[in-house]
């Protein structure tokens, strides 16, 4: 990484980063594993979408082995690229698997299916829905014959201009970094004081 190449001026400079450089390191890591690899660190926060904000605080979440949480979580796979999604699966079952208990709101086929367990509501948003139209594994909910969320499941839906979804070709098991990846480029430099 490029925290390691950096040129500091002496030992005293060395001793202080020493410690501090790997734990950046691992919560950049933790960033990438969740799917926000391509922020760049002076990126405003008030710019970010609900979805990349989620997964910051489930990023720093990653770093911390505490257990007994409840996390809630609405659609923290909103703005994530398909090709991540199952990264964020994974940072959902590594929380799960410290002891922790998810409560996701999502509407994702792939996240629900990796789901342990499904509330589906409706029939509707708002004053039209609220009632409770299947509950269970989601094998369980592809079988309720009241659940639009089970077929969905079950079948897909199809799209309405091309009748069905294009595959997405597969993700290479390892990716190249950009060589002008914004996340390994210095901060852009401030203007002169006058």
């Amino acid at each position: 990484m490029l925290l390691r190449r950096l040129d500091l001026p002496d030992a005293r400079a060395r001793a202080i980063t020493q410690d501090i450089i790997p734990q950046i390191e691992e919560r950049l890591r933790f960033l990438d594993h969740v799917g926000l690899g391509y922020l760049s660190l002076d990126r405003p926060t008030g710019t970010l979408s609900g979805g990349e904000a989620q997964r910051i605080r489930l990023a720093a979440q990653l770093g911390s082995n505490l257990s007994g949480v409840l996390y809630v979580l609405d659609e923290p796979s909103i703005g994530l690229h398909a090709h991540d999604n199952d990264r964020l699966i994974e940072t959902l079952k590594t929380l799960r698997g410290k002891g922790n208990t998810l409560l996701v709101v999502e509407h994702d086929d792939e996240l629900m299916t990796q789901a342990d367990h499904i509330i589906d509501l409706g029939p509707a948003a708002g004053i039209h829905g609220g009632e409770l139209l299947a509950e269970g594994t989601p094998e369980e909910i592809k079988k309720s014959p009241a659940s639009l969320t089970g077929h969905f499941l079950a079948k897909g839906i199809k799209h309405p201009i091309r009748g069905s979804y294009r595959d997405l070709p597969p993700m290479p098991h390892h990716r190249k970094q950009p060589k002008n990846n914004p996340r390994l480029l210095p901060p852009p430099a401030l203007p002169a004081q006058p």
